[in-house]
């Protein structure tokens, strides 16, 4: 068999109350059409069709560079059946269909497989009991207990109305006898419109035994419809992420104040306290610790490294023993050989600090290459921007750089020189040497100016 998917995303999402289309909303900074596409991936099906429809552009330039998958226009809202019946045409080589939804994004992958595998070439339903089914289509069983139909919640009589067990709209089918099916939809019902679940009822009569699978927690299938349910799902997903990471032995201070948006590898020994983001592509070696209220987007962290609170690194690497913080920035470029120390409301970006090095207070480093052993005072500038192009200042092993100083690039700093504090330094400065530029100190009588009364 091989496996085609739907997936509807062409809702309006009028309850989000946004100009954006509701499956471009994020959760843990993706697209909740995003979460959905990956996990279809996952699954490794022949073909991937996304049903779209309103903010169709957006929604299609937003996946522009996943080649994979196909694309279906419902450029009427009349109903799932309609919806899935657009994608019809684009299943080219699938004989098994499992149709998801856009706005569900955290359905597991573990939970469809064992969908699609107890399905087999029959009709398989992805089912939740709920303690509050309000507003679901209820799961209609015969005295045996075998599944006949799905009555939806506007079309449903009080007896119907007290079942718990809900539908996900989760559906796995084989594709020709879903084309039959939904050929014969009507829209005769309370909506005006063409249910997806109508065909069940329709694979019954034609003899098909439905299988029914639950998965391990119904958040898996809840859908966002308002920005209440997004935040809520936030929290879920963050929950499951905080969970994860305990039990492969990361240390959080506090698994409700952490935020993973991407994807974290790690060694043994990491400690990450309060209010911490972790973005994009994150590695952490062995013995990190990372303090209170820190943004790390796609770094490369090696073993046996502080980072303090209130720092930002953004596509930066650090190298193993260094310390950074509090209220330090590493932007993109930035690269820590090892044993660095950059200190509080320092700024790196596009930069080499070499192994050992410190640049501990109020400085900025931009395109700049920093041996070994420097020692940048407080309040150092590399002047790397001449207002047009960008310039670039080394600083060679060993060198001292005093407080308050402005390397203007280009320009080399030799090894083992000093700088002067308070210089500007504007052509290269010799190996092993004092250079300056102060101006001589002066002492004057002076009468200082005094408010004059209005």
């Amino acid at each position: 068999m091989s496996l085609g998917v739907v997936i509807l995303a062409a809702g309006q999402g009028t309850r989000m109350k946004s100009a954006l289309p509701k499956v471009l909303h994020r959760l843990a900074d993706k697209p909740l059409l995003g979460h959905v596409i990956d996990c279809a991936r996952a699954l490794d099906p022949a073909e991937i069709v996304v049903v779209y429809g309103h903010g169709g552009d957006a929604v299609r330039q937003a996946f522009a560079d996943h080649d994979d998958l196909r694309w279906a226009e419902q450029a009427e809202q009349l109903g799932t059946g309609h919806a899935v019946a657009q994608a019809m045409p684009q299943l080219e080589r699938a004989s098994q269909v499992l149709v998801l939804y856009g706005d569900v994004p955290l359905t597991r992958v573990e939970t469809l497989r064992t969908l699609i595998d107890e399905t087999g070439q029959g009709f398989g339903l992805l089912t939740v009991t709920l303690a509050d089914p309000t507003g679901y289509g209820r799961i209609v069983r015969n005295d045996g207990g075998r599944v006949q139909r799905i009555v939806e919640q506007k079309d449903a009589g009080n007896e119907e109305l007290a079942i718990d067990e809900v539908n996900t709209g989760i559906m796995c089918l084989p594709r020709d006898a879903l084309a039959r099916w939904l050929s014969g939809l009507s829209n005769a019902n309370a909506q005006g419109e063409y249910y997806l679940t109508d065909v069940l009822e329709m694979a019954v009569g034609d003899g098909f035994d439905v299988q029914v699978h639950q998965p391990a927690s119904p958040v898996e299938a809840e859908g966002v419809n308002n920005r209440l349910q997004l935040a809520t799902l936030e929290r879920a997903y963050q929950q499951h992420c905080a969970t994860q990471l305990m039990l492969n032995g990361v240390t959080l201070r506090d698994p409700a104040r952490i935020d993973v948006r991407g994807r974290v590898e790690h060694g043994k020994d990491i400690e990450i306290d309060i209010n911490v983001v972790l973005e994009g592509d994150i590695q952490l070696g062995n013995n990190v610790t990372i303090g209170a209220n820190c943004v790390l987007r796609n770094v490369r962290i090696a073993d046996d490294v502080m980072i303090q609170p209130n720092c930002v690194l953004e596509e930066a690497i650090v190298g193993p023993g260094s310390t950074i913080g509090p209220f330090a920035r590493l932007r993109p470029g930035a690269e820590l050989v090892g044993g660095a120390h950059i200190g509080n409301f320092v700024e790196i970006k596009k930069s080499i600090v070499g192994q050992g090095s410190k640049v501990n207070h109020l400085s900025y480093v931009g395109d700049a290459t920093i041996g070994a052993g420097v020692n940048v005072g407080a309040g150092t500038i590399t002047c790397n921007y001449d207002g047009a192009n960008k310039h670039r200042t080394v600083i060679e092993d060993n060198a001292f750089i005093g407080s308050n100083t402005a390397l203007v690039a280009p320009v080399t700093v030799g090894a083992g020189a000093t700088i002067g504090a308070g210089s500007v330094i504007s052509k290269n400065a010799p190996d092993e040497k004092l250079t300056l530029t102060r101006a001589k100190q002066l002492s004057l009588n002076w009468q200082r100016p005094t408010k004059k009364n209005k």
